[in-house]
């Protein structure tokens, strides 16, 4: 069985998000990109599934330009056994999705792992829209994964719970903390380094897909504003500047 990991390039956490002075796109100076922290759990747990020898290839995939190619390199350094670049800036989720389902179409894989959302513009459109595409089944939210044979078994969060389900392969599943522990996250190590600079990498052209969904403007939200404390026995002063100055009663 094959599997293949969509990843994506996005800021580190720690990392201070500006804007450029038009405010149309992010100011990557000085930005340390990293993979999305949603779809490491992806890929340790498809290198899981491949130790246990439930699978023969784990391919890593990105949709992106050339400076994604580190992060890349960070899966192959990881444990992937290859991976594909598709070559493009995607402007919306339907444009990963289609380019994707392409790529699958012409290289078929029985298992696609994505994250549940990217942390920089937590769409989560992607991955239920590339099942729609693929025609496979789909298990969003997953915090658990089982396979038996070409079935599989997932484990997904639900508003008050959980549940299982089972579904038969292809099958799409975006996943989050807890399908692997955070204690099984790997980092490289200088072995798997120099071994990613061998492994494969290809670059794929992209069809011709217009984006449905175009970013005009981003802005920083509203710093926060000084603190004014309301002695806890002053009720009636707390309530007129709520309903005269704050305006929410």
């Amino acid at each position: 069985m094959k599997i293949l990991v969509c990843i994506s390039h996005v800021p580190d956490t720690t990392s201070k998000i500006q804007f450029t002075a038009d405010g149309a796109a992010l100011d990557a100076q000085g930005i340390q990109f990293v993979i999305n922290p949603h779809d490491e759990f992806g890929l340790t747990k498809a290198l899981q599934m491949k130790e246990a020898g439930l699978a023969t290839q784990v391919t890593a995939l990105i949709v992106g330009d050339a400076s994604v190619e580190p992060t890349l390199r960070k899966a192959l350094a990881i444990g992937a056994d290859d991976a594909v670049r598709i070559d493009a800036r995607p402007e919306s989720g339907n444009q990963v999705a289609q380019w994707i389902a392409e790529y699958v179409q012409a290289n078929p894989y029985e298992l696609v792992l994505c994250g549940i959302e990217s942390i920089d513009y937590n769409g989560g459109t992607v991955p239920g829209l590339l099942a729609h595409r693929m025609g496979a089944a789909f298990a969003n939210a997953c915090i658990g994964l089982e396979l038996s044979g070409t079935n599989a078994t997932v484990l997904r969060e639900i508003d008050g719970g959980k549940e299982k389900l089972t579904a038969s392969l292809p099958l799409v599943v975006a996943g989050k903390k807890g399908l692997v522990e955070e204690s099984e996250l790997r980092i490289p190590n200088m072995r798997g380094i120099m071994a990613a600079r061998t492994k494969p990498l290809a670059v794929v052209a992209p069809s011709a897909v217009a984006a449905q969904v175009v970013s005009k403007r981003f802005e920083k939200p509203v710093g926060r504003t000084s603190v004014r404390l309301i002695d806890k026995d002053n009720l009636g002063e707390l309530v007129r500047l709520l309903h005269e100055e704050a305006k929410v009663i």
